[in-house]
């Protein structure tokens, strides 16, 4: 044989790339992990033998297999005891040059080599399959072994003995057979590649190497390297359909990091991200940068700035708390909450956007759907795919209550936990909540409470770290530049003012933010403390309501870690509490205000109710039990209207009110029209 004709063989050509120094240390992790598959970075094939890298792109299955031989026939020389026990080494080829879209793959790629990216909605729970099947014949007991490819299971045509040559019936051995373990997973087009108005596409994968089964969860972001195929299925009575179905055979899957730090930043960005986080007025320029088309609103940029740094989470040994904040904007129509959550959800480094709507409770956890075979599968929804990265939900008023309920828990605890059909299940769902909703009356009125204000369940007003009003107000010198602002957008087609940080720096600097974890210093904590304490010591006396409890003071501490990480500190200074101070003033002073007393009342986030009602609730109940006493049973409502007016002198129209409030939570109850009696 003569020296070109040896090069010229592909199974030698990848032994020679084999003999690099990168690979035979492979060859010796592979021996040490005991594993069966060694991976080969597609790179370094096209940098050495560029013709053999396009064969293996256009004939993956041929070439494939000569890799393979090859690994195999170099782990001899390697490691040549490992070499013994194994029989077979697979060749898996990661990261290839071109990302084909899932929509663009059609009939000209079958049975070539391409690599998909997409999220994992949905995997098969792992089954053993058969590749070589065993059978014996029932006559003369000779043992015949068969390949196995198809999807059925292939009985020998007839028996191997030339003796016997009986075309069966043949047992099945199961022990002589050889299996490997096989899964399919499904892909779908992640959202922000998704084209407007179109359904995301997706695609079954087959995976049946041993190092790709479970390699993969619902969720997770993967790039898929594998051979396109097509099936016609079958149908009962009529035979093979047309159509094929396409798939893909993995030959390797690469799990993208769920970390939104695996943004990859070129140094020259690094730089400039470094050099925005010196500038003093960092703050002012990412929120100036946050939605610029939206004139004003800066305290709600400011909010939302901090919602995509994000705080730290803890884990102890008995408790997690989360770092993710959420924030919630309730406004008057026309007031931009729509584009600005569009906009978030597009510079979060993985951001969701979903309407109320048309939003329900299993699309935003997890859904549990029954496989073809008969099985159970966990499908993953908009909360679990959007971990790691912020959740817009839009009109979250619109939801149907036994929807909304499916929020609670991942806003507070950061999972989904799924009881269904034989499944139990915990994801993550370690999302920042950004929300908007409507007044219930179609404008906010200020002299109603918040939880009067909005149709939201108090359960879910309590988990908001901050709260913002978004007020449409008529203001002559407001009103002319807002005015002055759209009209100027409308005739140029362009922002006013250019943003100091664009769109996709600002993305990237977010996810490079997210690897600083600041600490807190004694004079930035001292400064929560003592807002903390008097803020609570204003509520000590009686008759005052309470102004503050520690789930604002977890929020505080959250706001203070994500201003300290945006100016990419390792610390969290006093300027850091005070800003985080003035923003949670805000959010109260808006929502948190006792309309009544003009105090601020935490309880009206918390249960609804603001104290002052709370107290007047309790005189009417008060004036009940005492009548009850006197009566020996009903209380006549004539009798307690009189009573209220004279001894607590709350008057006729408000006394109803109260007395309306309290049959509706059943506290007290009308046995017959015009008298009452407590529960």
């Amino acid at each position: 044989m003569t020296e070109g004709t040896s090069v010229a063989d592909p199974q030698e050509r990848f032994q020679n790339f084999f003999k690099s120094d990168k690979y035979r240390q492979r060859f010796s992790e592979m021996a040490i992990a005991s594993k069966t598959s060694l991976v080969i970075d597609f790179e370094d094939l096209l940098a050495t033998d560029s013709a053999l890298a396009e064969s293996v792109i256009e004939r993956p299955d041929q070439y494939s297999e000569y890799a393979n031989r090859a690994a195999l026939a170099q782990l001899q020389i390697e490691e040549p005891e490992y070499a013994e026990e194994i029989e077979k080494v697979s060749v898996q080829f990661k990261s290839l040059p071109v990302t084909m879209s899932l929509r663009a793959l059609g009939s000209d790629h079958l049975g070539k080599m391409v690599m998909v990216e997409g999220i994992v909605v949905r995997a098969t729970p792992a089954r053993p399959m058969v590749t070589r099947g065993a059978f014996r014949c029932r006559r003369c007991g000779t043992v015949t072994n068969i390949d196995q490819s198809t999807p059925f299971l292939r009985a020998p045509s007839q028996c191997s003995d030339p003796a016997c040559r009986r075309t069966g019936p043949f047992d099945f051995l199961q022990e002589q057979s050889t299996f490997i373990d096989s899964q399919e997973i499904r892909i779908q087009e992640r959202p922000e590649d998704l084209p407007p108005g179109q359904l995301p596409r997706w695609m079954n994968i087959k995976l049946t190497e041993k190092d790709l089964v479970d390699a993969a969860r619902p969720g997770d972001d993967v790039a898929v390297v594998g051979i396109v195929r097509a099936a016609a299925p079958t149908l009962p009575k009529v035979g093979k359909l047309r159509v094929f179905l396409m798939h893909l055979d993995a030959n390797f899957v690469d799990v993208l990091s769920k970390e939104s730090e695996a943004i990859l930043t070129t140094p020259e960005e690094e730089k400039q991200i470094l050099e925005l986080a010196r500038d003093p007025w960092v703050h002012r320029n990412v929120i100036r940068s946050i939605a610029p088309s939206i004139y004003g609103y800066e305290h709600v940029k400011e909010a939302v700035m901090y919602l995509l740094f994000g705080g730290i989470p803890k884990q102890f040994t008995d408790i997690n708390i989360r770092g993710e904040m959420n924030v919630l904007l309730i406004g008057d129509p026309g007031t931009a909450k729509s584009q600005l959550l569009q906009y978030i959800s597009r510079i979060a480094p993985r951001g969701l956007y979903t309407s109320g709507r048309g939003t329900t409770a299993a699309g935003l956890t997890a859904a549990v759907l029954r496989e073809r075979q008969g099985g159970m599968t966990l499908e993953a929804g908009a909360l679990v795919l959007a971990d790691k990265g912020v959740a817009c939900i839009d009109e979250i008023d619109k939801m149907r209550p036994e929807d909304r309920v499916a929020i609670h828990e991942a806003m507070e605890q950061h999972t989904v936990s799924v009881a269904k059909g034989g499944i139990v299940a915990t994801l993550n769902a370690r999302a920042a909540v950004l929300a908007a909703a409507n007044p219930a009356l179609g404008r906010y009125e200020p002299y109603r409470t918040v939880a009067e204000n909005i149709s939201l369940p108090v359960t879910i007003l309590s988990r908001f770290d901050l709260i913002f009003v978004l007020r449409d107000v008529p203001e002559k010198d407001l009103d002319a530049k807002m005015s002055e602002h759209i009209l100027t957008l409308h005739r140029t087609g362009a922002i006013p003012a250019e943003p100091p940080i664009s769109p996709d720096l600002l993305r990237k600097y977010v996810s490079y933010a997210k690897s600083f974890k600041p600490i807190l210093t004694d004079a930035a904590l001292n400064r929560l403390r003592d807002f903390y304490l008097t803020m609570r010591s204003a509520s000590e006396t009686e008759g005052t309501p309470i102004a503050i409890t520690a789930r604002q003071l977890e929020s505080l501490v959250r706001v203070a870690e994500a201003r300290a990480r945006i100016a990419l500190r390792k610390e969290i200074l006093a300027e850091d509490a005070e800003a985080s101070i003035a923003i949670m003033k805000r959010s109260l002073e808006e929502v948190g205000i006792d309309i009544s007393s003009h105090k601020m009342d935490i309880d009206l986030i918390m249960t609804g109710k603001p104290k002052s009602l709370r107290d007047k609730l309790g005189v009417v109940l008060d004036a009940i039990v005492t009548l009850e006493k006197e009566t020996g049973g009903l209380v006549e409502k004539s009798a307690l209207l009189e009573k209220l007016q004279a001894d607590y002198d709350v008057v006729g129209a408000e006394a109803e009110r109260l007395i309306g409030q309290l049959l509706k939570e059943g506290t007290i109850y009308s046995p017959r029209e015009g008298y009452l009696k407590k529960t």
